[in-house]
Parts: C-alpha cells; sequence; structure tokens
C-alpha cells in the first residue's frame, strides 16, 4: 500500500517552472536589456524626429498658430514645389529604370570576355567617389565653354568633323569699304570686278589672337591677266597706326577665306584666300560681282547647353547613372553567377537563340535580384539632393528642384517656412512607405520559400 502512495504524491507534485527563453536560448530579460540602448537611440532619432516633423506640419511659419491642412495645400498650389514632385517623379522612372538596365548589359557583358573583372571593378569605382565629388566633378563636364567643359568638347568635335566650321566668326567690313551687306550674313563687293585689276577686301572684328597660327602677313594684289586677283586681309594694325582699306606690313592676310564670283545670282568661281590673303579667281570671274559667303562668318558652335532649362534634370540623372550602374551591375552579376547553367544550356539545345535565352531565361531568373536593385534605387533617388544642389547652377535650380532640395531651402532658406518644410519631409516619408512595404514584402515572400 505504501509504494501507490508514494507513486500517487509524486503524480500530484507540481511540475518545475519553465524558464521563458528565446529561440536561441537567451533570457527575454536579457535580450530586451541589449535591446534597450538601441530601442532608446531609435526613439531618440527616428520616432521622435517623424512626430515632431508631421506635429509642426499643421502649424504656421512661426509655429504659434494651428494652420491644419494650409501647408499641405501649398505643396500641391506653388509652382516651385510641383516642379520639385513633378522631376521627383522623373527622377523615380528615370534614373533607377537606366541604372538598372545598364548594370543589366555590364553584367552579361562581361562574363563572356576575358576582362571582365577589369571592367567591372572600373564600372564599379564611381561609387567609392562622394556624391559632393561626383556633382563637382560634372558641374566641370557640364560646362558650356568646350575648352573646359568634356560634354561639350566632345559633342563638339563631332558636330565639327560633320558640319565645316566658320573660318571667322564676326567678321565685318568697316562702313566706308567696297563691300555691302547680303542676304545670310554675306558680303559682296558694291561694283563688279574686272580682269587684271587688282580686288582688296579688307575686314576687321577678328582678334589677333584668333587667327590662324600659320596666317601670313598680308600682300597687295598684283594684276592676273585675264583672271581676278584680290587680296583679303585683316585691316587692323597692333598698337594703332595703319591706314584704312590699305595693306599695311603688319597687317596678317585672312588664310582659308573663301570668294565666290557671283553673275546673275549664279556662282562661276570659287577660290580660296591663301596664308597672305591672297586669291585669284579665271576668267569666268571678269565682270562678275565677288561674294564673301555667310559660312565664312557664322558663329562658332560652342555645343548644347547641358545645364539649361531644358536638359539639367536629364544632365545630373546621367551623371547619377554613372554612379550607380556599377553598384546593380555587381549584384546582378552575383545572381548572375548562382543561375542554374543547365536551364541555359537547354535552351540553347533545343534550338533558342541567345536574344531568346537572355529574354526568357535569364531575365526572369534574374527577377528577385533585379527587383532588389530597382527597389533600392526608387527609396535612393527619393531622396537625391547632393547632385542637384551642387551641378544645377543657382538660375536654374528652381528648374532642376526635388522635394529634397526643396525641403532643404524651405527649412533653412532665406524665406524659410518650417510647416512647408515639415510637409515636405512628411510628403516623402509617405512616398517612401509603399516602396519599403513591397521590399519587405519581398523579403517575406522569399524566406518562405
Amino acid at each position: 500500500m505504501a509504494a501507490p502512495a508514494a507513486g500517487g504524491a509524486a503524480a500530484t507534485r507540481p511540475a518545475p517552472p519553465v524558464s521563458r527563453r528565446s529561440v536561441t536560448g537567451t533570457r527575454r530579460a536579457v535580450a530586451a536589456g541589449f535591446l534597450l540602448p538601441a530601442l532608446v537611440l531609435l526613439g531618440a532619432l527616428v520616432v521622435y524626429p517623424i512626430g515632431y516633423s508631421v506635429y509642426r506640419s499643421f502649424f504656421d511659419r512661426a509655429g504659434s498658430g494651428f494652420a491644419g491642412l494650409d501647408n499641405y495645400v501649398e505643396i500641391f498650389t506653388d509652382d516651385t514645389i510641383l516642379t520639385a514632385v513633378r522631376n521627383n517623379a522623373i527622377w523615380v522612372v528615370l534614373a533607377p529604370t537606366v541604372a538598372t538596365a545598364l548594370g543589366l548589359i555590364f553584367a552579361v557583358l562581361t562574363e563572356r570576355v576575358r576582362w571582365g573583372t577589369a571592367f567591372k571593378l572600373i564600372v564599379f569605382m564611381p561609387m567609392a567617389i562622394s556624391m559632393l565629388a561626383a556633382g563637382i566633378i560634372f558641374r566641370l563636364v557640364y560646362e558650356q565653354d568646350p575648352d573646359r567643359g568634356v560634354a561639350n568638347a566632345v559633342w563638339v568635335g563631332v558636330h565639327d568633323t560633320f558640319a565645316e566650321s566658320a573660318v571667322y566668326p564676326r567678321a565685318r567690313p568697316l562702313p566706308v569699304h567696297p563691300l555691302e551687306a547680303a542676304g545670310g550674313g554675306a558680303f559682296v563687293t558694291k561694283e563688279p570686278v574686272r580682269a587684271g585689276t587688282p580686288v582688296e577686301l579688307p575686314l576687321i572684328g577678328v582678334a589677333p589672337a584668333d587667327m590662324p597660327a600659320d596666317a601670313r602677313p598680308a600682300k597687295a594684289p598684283e594684276r592676273s591677266g585675264d583672271g581676278v586677283a584680290g587680296t583679303a586681309w585683316l585691316d587692323f594694325t597692333r598698337g594703332g597706326g595703319g591706314t584704312p582699306n590699305t595693306v599695311d606690313a603688319r597687317e596678317l592676310g585672312l588664310k582659308g577665306l573663301t570668294v565666290e564670283a557671283v553673275r546673275d545670282g549664279k556662282v562661276v568661281a570659287t577660290a580660296t584666300a591663301a596664308a597672305d590673303g591672297t586669291f585669284f579667281l579665271p576668267r569666268e570671274a571678269d565682270g562678275a560681282h565677288l561674294r564673301l559667303p555667310g559660312s565664312n562668318f557664322r558663329e562658332q558652335y560652342n555645343g548644347v547647353d547641358w545645364l539649361g532649362p531644358t536638359l539639367v534634370t536629364p544632365a545630373i540623372i546621367g551623371s547619377y547613372v554613372w554612379m550607380w550602374a556599377g553598384f546593380a551591375m555587381v549584384l546582378i552579376a552575383a545572381g548572375l553567377a548562382s543561375l542554374p547553367r543547365e536551364l541555359l544550356e537547354a535552351a540553347r539545345v533545343d534550338g533558342a537563340s541567345e536574344w531568346q535565352v537572355f529574354r526568357r531565361v535569364t531575365v526572369p531568373l534574374l527577377a528577385p535580384v533585379l527587383a532588389v536593385v530597382l527597389v533600392t534605387l526608387m527609396i535612393n533617388v527619393l531622396k537625391i539632393f547632393d547632385l542637384v544642389f551642387i551641378i544645377a547652377p543657382g538660375s536654374v535650380q528652381d528648374d532642376a528642384n526635388v522635394l529634397a532640395l526643396q525641403l532643404y531651402r524651405s527649412s533653412f532658406g532665406t524665406d524659410a517656412h518650417l510647416g512647408v518644410g515639415s510637409a515636405i519631409s512628411v510628403l516623402l516619408l509617405l512616398l517612401v512607405i509603399p516602396v519599403m512595404f513591397f521590399n519587405i514584402r519581398r523579403i517575406r515572400k522569399e524566406g518562405r520559400r
């Protein structure tokens, strides 16, 4: 009988308390103690500023009067802020898409070349440069002067390869002169020229420093028998002196100037001035008028106004893509390296072309990686500030304006309005939340797989 009693007592004995531990085996109190400093910092540096910004956005400029939704209404009625909203939309759509597309192309192509690693290193290198430094670099790249701006130096070089540049832009005759203005910026002689009678064509308006390096002192024209000879020269003497409409010893010939003989509206002969300015036309020029065509005098092509109101936003986006295409390339290349090669080879065996393999196999398999890159860049461009602030000149900052820059200007500018600045910061937060929600949802979905 004793045994059953002991057994019954043991059966009714309460179980010992179970210590609550986390998945990793750490007591929750200890875990909370370690997390507390981080939570305090998170509250002080994130939660409180967000809460105060929302609170401040409902007050007026001074912060003493309740303004309701007036600050939010101003965001969508003020032209400057509306421009910032529109530009932010352009940034979010264009910059991540172009950077991701370039990263995908680079990642795929570098897999097939020997020097792929070196190329990846070069493309990724701009990521080591700060936004400030990149902005300064591209401010110089986009300089209007082709002698300073790389972009316009290349553009002007390409343009001048296919379109002949003017020889003497802004050159013109003196008021008392044998030439008179004609249509299209050309000049024509007032009287017909005659064979055997030398012709003098003096011009002014060319800086001596802009003269060709191989220009020689002008020579007075000589008689030419049954043809027409003449001299075209810069009628300007350094240091003063000289006689107008007369070749002087220190005056240079207009080398390369085109001279045409025109009769009844048709060009009957053409000549080009030599280094000393002399030219010769055959006897067909006898009795014709001499014309200096406008192509001699048109303004020099100075390229594109990259930082003008029209192109400033695409130009700044170009600098952003230069920096972040390498980031996209590295992430996509890592995803590409993990693709099952047997699927690609099976598609090729089935007769798919390389383009079909890329479009129907590679890109769908890389979709999760491409989504990560796109979402990361979208979040990044929503807060873009440095490049716009540095690259855009003051005269076009309103045209290149974005929300982060407008937030700075509204909060700390000369006409600061902290209520509007807080409203813009809340708007930026609301724009980021959907992107963050999509990213978190995608990460959880990937984790369940």
